[in-house]
């Protein structure tokens, strides 16, 4: 009689063995979409995209700018190649927002002007360290890259006194430029 509870036991830890399995991944998901990001938990996608890559060679720095537009609202974007050779390509590298200018993030609204029209207005400033780029493919032969970004800026409201009564912070999250063309320029 022990044999066959023993023998049952066994039988039953098998069977549970067997359906404790670890799930694996069978698919990704991919966007064929150039350029987006979630803005304020809304997403956003660029339907005018200007992206270029500028050489200087007296400075011996590479500049990787990026522009998109879209729903009345401006992404823009560049990070600083320093110590670069005159090449069409950029470093698989990590930028963050930095205070000497090298790694810059703006962001812009469209709001009604005093004649009535409506322009484009930056929404605040991107402090150091709220904000990076990863440039993670590039084919310099096509000029095409790909990349993630993110950043937070904030724009402090004042009252007639000058006393900040508000602050409007806007959240650019979960960016990307897939397979994105650029123009390169050497001077």
């Amino acid at each position: 009689m022990k044999k066959i509870s023993l023998i049952a036991t066994l039988l039953l830890a098998v069977l549970l063995l067997q359906k404790c399995k670890k799930d694996t991944v069978t698919a990704t998901a991919t966007s064929s979409t150039t350029l987006f990001a979630t803005i304020n938990d809304t997403l956003w996608n660029a339907d005018t995209i200007k992206a270029s890559l500028t050489y200087n060679s007296a400075a011996k720095s590479k500049v990787f700018a990026c522009t998109g537009i879209a729903n009345n609202k401006e992404i823009n974007f560049s990070c600083t190649q320093t110590n670069a050779i005159n090449t069409a390509g950029f470093p698989l590298s990590t930028f963050n927002a930095d205070a000497a200018g090298n790694n810059t993030f703006s962001f812009f609204m469209a709001q009604k002007n005093p004649a009535g029209n409506y322009v484009l207005v930056q929404q605040g400033a991107v402090a150091p360290g709220s904000g990076n780029i990863t440039v993670t493919a590039v084919d310099s032969v096509k000029k095409l890259i790909t990349g993630i970004y993110a950043f937070t800026s904030i724009q402090n409201n004042y009252d007639n006194n000058g006393n900040i009564i508000s602050v409007t912070v806007s959240q650019v999250s979960a960016g990307a430029f897939n397979a994105m063309p650029y123009t390169f320029t050497s001077n």
